[in-house]
């Protein structure tokens, strides 16, 4: 029997809740230096990519910078094209805003840096919901649910028109003649719409992979609609078995009315990981990692996103607030995805109370417990197994994997975890081709 290979990413997460900025290990998160380690390790352990996140603003929690923010992102497509100079066969891929940009500008950037890596672009397609972030840009504001996966969809097939402007045959370069392009319409286009009334000529020749592998990331009803009908990957929250194997076969099973087959999307949940060597070692390890994750301070400010009140003087190894949250329209943490996850925090004071008294637990630790994600914790022999566990039964293709270190948390994986995976027959030894696209096995 086949098995089926596991596709492999690593995030560079920037400075969030998962990121220990803090440990002794941890290094700068905007020196290039740390960016060239966490991509050079990845490309050692034949990762299919390198995946950057974006942060359009720095969020803000009772008017002031959020602690685990505070250094910010550089710009993705600055350091994206700098990686391609350091690495050669690793995907590179940047998330990108369809709300605040436009499909020329993304498009020229894309197609750049499909050059410049030799075939290895990728781009996670996000819209942006809040008008605090919008207030960075010239329209400000923000746009309805619908309205924004209409224009996310639009804006990405009008980059398409851009990319597929150039067929990829128009340079002959011909220095005999004199004949630098054979078609001379090379690069034209139109395209008009209630969004985007734009025609020209588009200056980039058409790139290695002509267009760049699409990533989504959305879990709304729209967002998966989205992916099902133009993504290439989904960057996905399911991680463990059944939600794993339920979200699976949801999208999948949406592809056919689009004419495409469950190979044409790859799902990636992301996932953390700790390592130890024995599996009571790695647990051990794991709670000392969550509580530096964590810590007193951190969690008072995610306390304070449901309860939506100044909390500052609140004892976090006591209970919770014996005071219910604040619902009156506003929010002291705007921009923050918590706002949209806990769209009733009456209801979610009532489930963390009922929580924190039936095992006993203090605000520190019910904010640990209850902000956690999917993470493999064990020997490295339990880790592999349990990756591997996961994509055989279809619960996943692969993870994106996020260290909680940065920029060296993925080195122990990469030596100790990928040679198994190898090993079992499931991860590639080496890679077979030049593209990202041959890596994520897509036509």
């Amino acid at each position: 029997m086949t098995r089926k290979q596991i596709h492999l990413a690593a995030h560079f997460p920037g400075v969030n809740n998962t990121t220990v900025w803090s440990d002794p290990e941890a290094g700068s998160h905007i020196e290039f230096s740390s960016f060239v380690k966490l991509a050079q390790t990845a490309e050692r352990a034949k990762f299919d990519f390198f995946f950057l996140a974006e942060g359009l603003r720095l969020r803000e929690q009772n008017g002031q910078i959020y602690d685990l923010d505070v250094v910010g992102r550089p710009d993705t497509f600055t350091v994206l094209s700098a990686l391609a100079a350091v690495t050669e066969r690793l995907g590179l891929a940047g998330t990108i805003n369809s709300t605040f940009n436009e499909p020329f500008e993304v498009a020229r950037q894309f197609a750049s840096l499909d050059h410049l890596s030799a075939g290895r672009a990728a781009w996670n397609v996000v819209t942006s919901w809040d008008a605090f972030t919008g207030e960075n840009f010239r329209r400000g504001g923000f746009l309805p649910q619908d309205q924004r996966y209409e224009r996310a969809e639009t804006f990405l097939r009008t980059a398409w028109e851009l990319f597929d402007s150039w067929r990829g045959d128009e340079i002959a370069a011909d220095a005999g003649s004199g004949v630098f392009l054979r078609d001379t319409r090379a690069g034209a286009f139109s395209h008009h719409d209630r969004h985007f009334d734009i025609e020209g000529r588009f200056p980039v020749p058409r790139s290695p992979q002509g267009r760049p592998v699409i990533i989504q990331a959305g879990d709304s009803d729209e967002g998966r609609e989205f992916a099902a009908a133009t993504a290439d990957a989904i960057f996905s929250r399911y991680g463990t078995l059944e939600a794993g194997q339920a979200f699976y076969a949801d999208v999948k099973g949406r592809l056919a009315k689009y004419g495409r087959t469950p190979e044409q999307l790859v799902i990636l949940p992301a996932a953390t990981f700790v390592l130890g060597d024995t599996d009571a070692d790695a647990h051990e390890r794991a709670h000392l990692v969550r509580r530096q994750q964590v810590s007193a301070q951190t969690a008072i400010k995610f306390l304070e996103q449901v309860w939506n009140t100044d909390l500052s003087g609140h004892d976090p190894d006591g209970p919770l607030p014996s005071t219910d949250p604040v619902v009156d329209g506003s929010t002291i943490a705007p921009g923050r995805a918590s706002v949209r996850m806990y769209r009733d925090p009456l209801a979610t004071a009532r489930e963390w109370r009922q929580l924190a008294e039936a095992k006993n637990l203090s605000t520190r630790d019910l904010i640990i417990e209850v902000t956690g994600r999917q993470t493999f914790i064990g020997s490295p022999a339990t880790v592999a197994a349990a990756i591997d566990g996961l994509v055989q039964a279809d619960a996943s293709d692969g993870f994106i994997l996020v260290p909680h270190v940065t920029p060296g948390g993925l080195d122990e994986f990469a030596d100790k975890v990928v040679p198994l995976l190898q090993e079992r027959g499931s991860f590639r030894t080496d890679y077979t081709g030049p593209t990202l696209r041959h890596h994520l096995g897509l036509a």
